[in-house]
């Protein structure tokens, strides 16, 4: 009888040590397999997002230097984008104010409006990130459709022009398209002033480009991506596809000449980089992509 329990008692540890066993090889190999996984993520290279952070409609577009027969379209989308890199993650552009999102359109002037429905802060919530986890926020420019939750983010490096910084913090009323009541707060962030190409992860892969005429310290943003290829981020350096066909330069640019320099500049290292350029505001360009959650990489 003892001899039976014993033998009974002996089974179910043998049992138990083989689950214990099973157990612990499951974890080795879903520990390496998430090792792996991160390993090829990380060698993959950076990660882009878009997002929807609103819209803008106008009834004319001869300001942008455009007759209005130029091209059909007057809507204009409004983006922002993340970049996720091993060393951190970037935010470029920061859409239109964060006070109007979900308040429906809202009248710029007769004929034209802006409207804003989900804001940038709800949608990188989606993606299980808060202001706290953004290393990196750089401003194409400070326009107010480019700053709008710009301020979000206390704890994120800025990394903007020097020129773009004196323009926008310390001149700001001597342009009336800067609004230094959505951004003075950023004057506070840790920041890098750039003169010049800045490589934003030490690799390569994310490089923000002077490209100066919209504004006194106008940037573009390189991202080489391993399967989507290398992108080039606009900024208003183009607002629509007619603007790059007859270089077309807004009558609020601050310096036309700079402005056609950019473009000059801009387009030889689309062609040098084989890139494809991502014009901002390209409302066509916008409905053909997928927006976040997805990402391209």
């Amino acid at each position: 009888m003892h001899y039976v329990r014993l033998k009974q008692v002996i089974a179910r540890h043998s049992h138990y040590a083989s689950l214990a066993n099973l157990s612990s090889l499951l974890l080795r190999t879903v520990s390496l397999a998430v090792l792996l996984s991160a390993a090829s993520l990380a060698s993959a290279g950076p990660q882009l997002t878009v997002f929807d952070c609103g819209k803008l409609n106008f009834e004319s577009i001869t300001a942008f230097g455009l007759g209005d027969d130029a091209t059909e379209v007057r809507e204009l989308f409004v983006p922002c984008y993340l970049i996720q890199h091993e060393k951190g993650l970037l935010l470029w552009d920061f859409g239109l104010p964060l006070e109007i999102a979900g308040a429906g359109k809202i009248d710029l002037q007769p004929g034209s409006w802006m409207q804003y429905d989900r804001s940038l802060l709800q949608q990188l919530k989606k993606l299980a990130l808060t202001p706290d986890d953004i290393s990196f926020i750089a401003p194409s420019h400070m326009h107010f459709d480019h700053v709008g939750a710009i301020s979000a983010f206390p704890k994120a490096t800025l990394l903007i022009a020097n020129k773009e910084y004196t323009a926008a913090f310390e001149n700001a009323e001597s342009n009336t398209f800067y609004d230094l009541s959505l951004y003075a707060s950023v004057a506070d962030n840790p920041r890098v002033l750039l003169d010049d190409d800045y490589d934003v992860f030490g690799d390569g892969t994310v490089m923000i480009i002077p490209a100066p005429g919209h504004t006194p310290g106008h940037q573009v943003l390189l991202v080489r991506l391993a399967n989507t290829g290398t992108v080039l981020l606009s900024g208003d350096l183009y607002h629509f596809e007619a603007s790059v066909e007859k270089h077309a330069i807004p009558e609020f640019n601050t310096d036309p000449a700079q402005t056609r320099a950019s473009m000059d500049k801009i387009e030889t290292l689309l062609k040098t980089e084989t890139a494809t350029l991502w014009i901002e505001h390209n409302m066509a360009l916008a409905n053909s992509l997928e927006l976040a959650p997805a990402s391209y990489d």
